[in-house]
């Protein structure tokens, strides 16, 4: 394994830092509110970063996603790039990729995922176990996604059925409804009643065109987009406690208790460099995952092993973070604050560890992602 970054993968990733770092600040985040950040998305979309990911892979994905982390920016970019250009490139149809992709590219199209599959979730119609299938084949789909991410910005959403069968749905066919959490993703509660749906590809066999981004197609496509969601989202993790720990470390360095900074205590240094190895294990998880996957190896062990590292770890390193800042961590309007409800609300979306682990247990003993 290498996980150092190509040249294409270090040059967008520090033209991602240079956007998210002018443009991310926390009068920004502030005058943002609950909304997403308009100018910051143009701006990462005429950069041609979204596009971008289609050479550099998930492991380039991750290296975004940690410098959009450290910022907390407002924008869906991980959403969009896993759901939609990662997850149409890979499994989509020929005419999917050419009516999606350019869109999605250049940010017109936002896709988000209400991931993962859904019990009452049903699809019925063409390309479900009622009928024969084809490329794009259409159905309909009927149930209720209570929480999706991003959706309120999304022009699509690729649904995960109860039957793990992926469709994609125009947010204007289907029903969406406001949902506030504790970190400001626009999101939104998805109401389908017999709402019109494409599947993502084809129902009848591999799909034909060109290959996806590496390696060869995986044979589920769902379990393809779940891991490849774990991952990214690990990534976002890692950088939102790489800022959170930065936060503390300089607010340590300079906050002095009698005549000393708080920094020269070793307890404050003891929780640091936990928070620092928790930091650390989320990112070498989550790039090893991505790393599989751009190898075109099985990869859905060290996507669940990366989630379960920022679902536990990252929990603890944003608690660190807003401890070490002492009675300013309770500042709800202190920039570190937004890095502890993201680092939450993350936590939340990647699974209970519990689950994770179980769910991880019954790969293994399957003998399943683990060559």
């Amino acid at each position: 394994m290498d996980f150092t970054p190509t040249e294409e993968q270090t040059a967008a990733r520090d033209l991602a830092a240079r956007i998210f770092g002018d443009l991310s600040t926390h009068e920004r985040l502030t005058a943002a509110g609950t909304g997403t950040d308009g100018e910051l998305w143009k701006a990462l979309c005429a950069a041609g970063l979204p596009a971008a990911v289609e050479e550099i892979g998930l492991l380039g994905l991750v290296l975004l996603l940690e410098e959009q982390g450290r910022t907390t920016a407002q924008t869906p970019f991980a959403a969009s790039c896993v759901y939609g250009l990662l997850a149409v490139t890979a499994h989509g149809s020929p005419e999917q990729r050419e009516r999606l992709l350019p869109g999605i590219r250049d940010g017109s199209v936002v896709v988000c995922g209400a991931f993962p599959a859904r019990a009452g979730v049903r699809a019925r119609g063409a390309g479900t176990d009622e009928a024969a299938g084809s490329e794009g084949a259409a159905g309909i789909l009927s149930g209720l996604v209570p929480v999706v991410p991003w959706l309120r910005d999304a022009t699509h959403v690729l649904v995960a059925a109860e039957d793990h069968g992926l469709w994609i749905v125009r947010t204007a066919d289907a029903g969406v409804e406001p949902v506030e959490l504790t970190a400001p993703w626009s999101a939104g509660r998805l109401v389908l009643d017999g709402t019109p749906a494409q599947r993502l590809g084809t129902t009848a066999g591999p799909n034909e065109g060109p290959p996806p981004i590496a390696g060869p197609l995986p044979a589920d496509p769902y379990d393809d987009v779940l891991a490849t969601a774990r991952t990214a989202f690990a990534g976002l993790q890692a950088g939102v406690c790489a800022g959170s720990l930065a936060r503390a470390v300089e607010y340590t360095n300079v906050r002095e208790q009698f005549g000393r900074p708080l920094a020269a205590k070793q307890g404050v240094q003891l929780r640091a460099a936990d928070a620092y190895m928790d930091t650390e294990a989320i990112r070498v998880t989550a790039y090893e995952a991505a790393w599989r996957r751009d190898a075109g190896l099985p990869y859905a062990t060290h996507a669940l092993t990366a989630a379960w590292w920022a679902s536990e770890a990252g929990r603890r390193v944003v608690h660190a973070g807003q401890h070490l800042h002492g009675g300013m961590g309770a500042d709800l309007e202190h920039p570190v604050h937004r890095h502890f409800l993201w680092g939450r609300q993350l936590d939340a979306y990647l699974g209970p560890g519990g689950e994770v682990l179980a769910e991880l247990g019954e790969l293994i003993a399957k003998g399943e992602g683990t060559e």
